[in-house]
């Protein structure tokens, strides 16, 4: 009996995937959870335009991450921090707080997006990456003062 996936079900296939099992797995496990419809015409093709539609949407993400590095490359992030003597200051500059200044200078990115070495305990100039998409990410100069 041909299945259509509605979920990932561990050894048979991922979501959307149209697989052959026998009759009872498909009656009394796949279909009775849930997991799993009959593949008929009219639900294969609503798969296939559900995964064209997410297929788009994942490439237009994708593209706007791509310019949204080719902007933010080799911007530099200023970050005043109240500082004692010698340099060192009271606390550390965390991602937390250059996201927070992007996104002031027209950049909106996650806090978690944006990687640190290690937390920026010292004035300075430094440099830290954000990871945009995937595979796409771009590094920063931050300069602390």
């Amino acid at each position: 009996m041909k299945i259509l996936l509605l979920a990932d079900v561990k050894g048979q296939g991922k979501k959307g995937d149209i697989i052959n099992v026998s009759d009872g797995y498909a009656n009394n496990f796949l279909i009775k959870r849930g997991l799993g419809v009959v593949a008929t015409a009219d639900k294969i093709n609503s798969a296939e335009i559900h995964r064209q539609a997410v297929e788009k949407q994942k490439a237009a993400e994708k593209q706007k991450a791509r310019e949204d590095a080719a902007r933010l490359k080799g911007q530099t992030v200023h970050i005043v921090a109240a500082t004692g003597s010698q340099g060192k200051m009271y606390g550390s500059v965390t991602n937390k707080e250059i996201a927070e200044q992007l996104a002031q200078m027209g950049y909106p990115v996650d806090k978690k997006q944006v990687i640190l070495k290690e937390p920026i305990r010292v004035t300075g100039n430094y440099t830290a990456t954000v990871k945009l998409y995937a595979e796409i990410s771009v590094t920063i100069n931050v300069s602390v003062e």
